[in-house]
C-alpha cells in the first residue's frame, strides 16, 4: 500500500524535525519537491517538469526502464552476498575490466564513491608500506573520516581542525585561475614539479608517499581540466618515490567525456593509473561502486592476513543493474551522444563568452562542462552572487543547474547522458536571458557604488 503524499510544507516540516540540519537541500529558499523522474526530466508534486542539468548519477537517464527491469528481475530471484558463487559478479567484473587497460584487472565491489576511495587508500598503504597521501587543492573524495582528511573542499570548512600531518595538498592544475595559467609555456610540468617538491619535503622529514589521488577532472573544485601530460609527470614522480597513483572516476567515468570511456584516458595512452575508483553513474542511482587495481596491489592487500568482505558489495542485484547500465550506454550510443551534444553545448556557451564579459571561461569535455562567471575578466574576480542569481533564475524557468568551485562561481553542466541538442538549445537560450539580466543588475549596482 502506497502512503498518501504529504503536502510540500508538511514534508519540509518533517525534514526539519527528523533529518540532520547539516543535510542541505538545493534551493534552500524555495526547495523543490521531486516525486518522479524520467530520462533527463524531473517532476514536482504539481507535475511541473524540470530539465535536469546536474544529475550525473542518473547516468543513462532517470528510471531507465531497462535498468529498472534488470534490478527487479534479479531481486525476484536472489540477492545475497559475494561469499556465494554467482555469475553476475564475475561477468560484470569481466565487462568492467574490458573497458580499462589490461593491467587494471582486479575488482573490489563496494557501495559508494566514499567506500571506494577509502578502500583505495587502504590498498595503496598496504602495497607501499607508506602512509602519506598527496591530494589536490579543492579536491573532494568522500564524506567519511579518512576522506575528509584528503578533501580540502571539505576540511577547509572545519573550524579548529588541524590538517593531518600525513596529508599534503598540491596545487590544483587549474590553467584559468591557478598559479600557472594558459599563458605558461608548460603548465603540466610546472604543476607536476609542485608535486615533486612536496615529495622531497616529505622525504626530508623521514616519511614516504603512499599515493597521489586526484579526480581525473575536478568537479567540486570547479570543473578543472588538467593540462595534457600532467598525470604522466606526476605519476613518474610519485612512483619514483615508491607511491602509487589513484584516479578517482566517481564523477566523470562511464563515457561522460565523450572521446573516452574514462576521463583519465584524456591524458593519453601512455598513462595508466595504479588504482581506479568509480561510483555515482555506475548504477544509475542504485548504490554501488568499484575499485579496480593491478594484480600486484591486490596480492599485497591479501598478504596483510585480513580478509576483505563487504556485505552488499557485488551482490547479484547490483551487478545486474551495473550490467544493464553498460548495455544501455552501448545500445543507445550515449558516449557518442555525450561527445556530440557536449561539443554543441560548449560551442553555444563559447559564443556567449564572446558576447558577455560576465562569462570568464568555458571549459569541459563531453557532457562535463563548467562556465566560470567573473566580474572582471582581467582580474578574474569571482562573480559568486551573480552565479547564484543565474541558478535561481533558471530554476524559475524549470532548468536545474548548480554552482561550485572554491568561490562557488562555476556553473556546472553534468546532465544525464541522454541530454539532447534541443535541451542544449533551451538551456543556452534561457542562460543568455539571465546572463543579460544579471549583467544589467551588476552594472547598475557598480554604478550606484562607484
Amino acid at each position: 500500500m502506497t502512503a498518501a503524499r504529504l503536502d510540500k510544507q508538511k514534508t519540509i516540516d518533517l525534514r526539519k524535525k527528523h533529518i540532520g540540519p547539516s543535510c542541505k537541500v538545493f534551493f534552500s529558499h524555495d526547495p523543490i519537491k521531486i516525486v518522479q523522474a524520467q530520462g533527463q526530466y524531473m517532476y514536482d508534486e504539481k507535475n511541473d517538469r524540470y530539465l535536469d542539468c546536474i544529475n550525473n548519477v542518473a547516468h543513462v537517464g532517470h528510471c531507465h526502464p531497462e535498468v529498472v527491469k534488470a534490478g527487479a528481475k534479479q531481486m525476484e530471484l536472489l540477492n545475497t552476498n559475494s561469499r556465494f558463487l554467482h555469475d553476475n559478479l564475475v561477468q560484470y567484473a569481466q565487462r568492467l575490466q574490458a573497458t580499462l587497460p589490461e593491467k587494471l584487472s582486479v575488482c573490489y565491489f563496494v557501495n559508494s564513491g566514499s567506500e571506494a576511495n577509502d578502500l583505495a587508500l587502504r590498498l595503496a598503504r598496504q602495497y607501499t608500506g607508506h602512509k602519506d597521501i598527496i591530494t589536490l587543492e579543492n579536491a573532494y573524495h568522500g564524506h567519511i573520516s579518512s576522506l575528509i582528511e584528503i578533501s580540502p573542499y571539505k576540511f577547509h570548512q572545519l573550524t579548529d581542525t588541524e590538517q593531518s600531518p600525513h596529508v599534503h595538498v598540491a596545487l590544483s592544475p587549474d590553467t584559468y585561475r591557478g598559479k600557472y595559467r594558459e599563458d605558461h609555456p608548460d603548465p603540466a610540468a610546472a604543476y607536476a614539479d609542485n608535486v615533486r617538491e612536496i615529495i622531497e619535503k616529505v622525504d626530508d622529514k623521514g616519511n614516504k608517499i603512499a599515493a597521489f589521488i586526484a579526480e581525473s577532472l575536478q568537479s567540486c573544485g570547479g570543473q578543472v581540466i588538467p593540462p595534457p601530460g600532467y598525470f604522466q609527470k606526476v605519476a613518474e614522480h610519485v612512483r619514483n618515490a615508491g607511491g602509487v597513483f589513484i584516479a578517482d572516476e566517481v564523477q566523470v567515468g562511464f563515457g561522460r567525456v565523450g572521446t573516452h570511456f574514462w576521463a583519465f584516458q584524456l591524458q593519453g595512452e601512455d598513462f595508466v593509473p595504479d588504482i581506479v575508483t568509480m561510483g555515482k553513474p555506475i548504477g544509475n542511482g542504485h548504490p554501488m561502486s568499484c575499485v579496480i587495481t593491478t594484480k600486484e596491489i591486490a596480492e599485497a592487500f591479501m598478504s596483510s592476513g585480513m580478509d576483505y568482505f563487504n556485505t552488499f558489495g557485488g551482490n547479484p542485484v547490483s551487478c545486474a543493474i551495473g550490467q544493464a547500465v553498460l548495455d544501455v550506454i552501448k545500445k543507445e550510443n550515449l558516449q557518442a551522444n555525450a561527445l556530440a551534444v557536449g561539443s554543441y553545448l560548449s560551442h553555444l556557451l563559447e559564443e556567449q563568452k564572446e558576447k558577455h564579459p560576465l562569462v570568464g571561461d568555458v571549459r569541459g569535455r563531453g557532457l562535463f562542462v563548467g562556465v566560470e562567471l567573473v566580474r572582471d575578466r582581467v582580474k578574474r574576480t569571482p562573480a559568486t552572487a551573480e552565479a547564484q542569481d543565474v541558478i535561481y533564475k533558471l530554476k524559475e524557468e524549470r532548468i536545474l543547474l548548480s554552482a561550485d568551485g572554491p568561490h562557488r562561481n562555476v556553473l556546472k553542466f553534468k546532465p544525464p547522458m541522454c541530454f539532447s541538442r534541443q535541451d542544449a538549445d533551451l538551456t543556452n537560450f534561457l542562460f543568455v536571458l539571465h546572463i543579460l539580466y544579471t549583467t544589467s543588475h551588476t552594472e547598475a549596482y557598480s554604478d550606484q557604488h562607484a
